[in-house]
């Protein structure tokens, strides 16, 4: 079956409320998600395993980045209360959840970041933070980070959307690049990205326009290789595919590159990478308790298909739910894959 671009339910977040925007964007037909599925044996497609528990904490960022799916920056005011995040170790804690994924916005903004690192690292949790790594820089009582992450092992992950000044700062804001190599060396200070230590730090890249990334391995060796021109050190490099929601989105739709990506998604389809999509093993958590089968569905509200806040969190039902799908889960399934742990092929 043929789905038009035109007729998706793709809506732009904005500290305004949600618009459609692809009014007037020229429509095209492409087979749609579901029935690309179909034609290999996965729809419905269902969960494996629940491994990874990732948790919005809020949309408050010290930065206004210009692909953010999240639409987050230093005005939005969705912050997650500690009561929510309470339900969060309620549902979690008896569960072979292994992994707890915090992200935001800036997660450290929560004023109850800590309390929750804390919690959960007693639950025997592995904790995972998305930090942007100027938030360590942003005020001094921020500066202390790389020494609480490394009381309680956390698995740090930070944007790095290149090893250059320009090509992050175009993407990030003015002296993000500068900013970055700073955390980094705070981080590597006290461990992290060093053999050994067991501290890990990796870095995410996307790409800076409207294209696949290159290969995981190849950029990996780049980074590596021009990071240690600043002294960096780091373990791996995730290299993650915009979806097209929200500001990148929004930048594809004014560029008119909206149609031509959306063809070299469909045309870039994977078998093998729809076989490994996170949303088979990741459960996504709003900054007000609500569920996505993940960060991007939950960016467009799409809602998971059981009990659909934490309050009401029923494993066995999540865990054999039907995955709610839409045309920008191409976004995941092109070339090798992508997952908020980079390719996945």
């Amino acid at each position: 079956m043929l789905k038009s671009l035109k007729r998706q339910n793709h809506k732009l977040s904005s500290p305004a409320g949600q618009i459609e925007v692809l009014d007037d964007a020229e429509s095209i037909d492409i087979i749609t998600f579901k029935d690309k599925l179909s034609d290999i044996g996965l729809y419905p497609l269902k969960p494996t395993k629940i491994d990874i528990f990732q948790v919005n904490v809020g949309k408050m960022c010290n930065q206004v980045c210009a692909h953010c799916h999240v639409d987050a920056g230093p005005d939005r005011k969705e912050i997650m209360t500690k009561e929510t995040m309470q339900l969060c170790l309620d549902a979690i804690r008896e569960t072979d959840i292994e992994t707890v994924d915090l992200t935001g916005g800036a997660p450290e903004m929560n004023p109850h970041f800590r309390w929750f690192v804390e919690e959960l690292s007693s639950l025997g949790k592995k904790v995972l933070v998305r930090c942007n790594l100027t938030i360590i820089l942003a005020n001094p009582k921020y500066n202390d980070l790389p020494d609480f992450f490394k009381k309680h092992e956390v698995n740090v992950v930070s944007s790095l959307p290149y090893f250059t000044a320009k090509r992050t700062d175009a993407q990030r804001g003015d002296g993000v690049f500068d900013k970055s190599i700073k955390a980094l060396h705070m981080l590597n200070k006290v461990g992290y990205g060093k053999e050994n230590t067991g501290l890990k730090l990796d870095l995410v890249y996307n790409p800076a326009g409207a294209f696949l990334p290159g290969d995981q391995e190849t950029l990996t060796s780049q980074f590596k290789r021009k990071l240690l021109e600043y002294d960096i050190e780091f373990n791996d490099l995730f290299a993650i595919t915009n979806l097209p929601v929200s500001r990148f989105l929004e930048y594809l739709v004014k560029t008119e590159k909206y149609e031509d990506y959306m063809t070299e998604l469909v045309n870039a389809f994977n078998p093998t990478a729809a076989e490994g999509v996170m949303c088979r093993n990741t459960l996504s958590v709003s900054w007000d308790g609500h569920l996505y089968d993940c960060d991007f569905n939950q960016m467009l509200e799409l809602e998971v298909k059981a009990p659909s806040h934490i309050r009401d969190f029923d494993i066995e039902a999540l865990t054999n739910r039907e995955i709610v799908l839409n045309q920008h889960c191409y976004g995941c399934t092109a070339g090798a894959g992508s997952s908020c742990g980079g390719a996945t092929t």
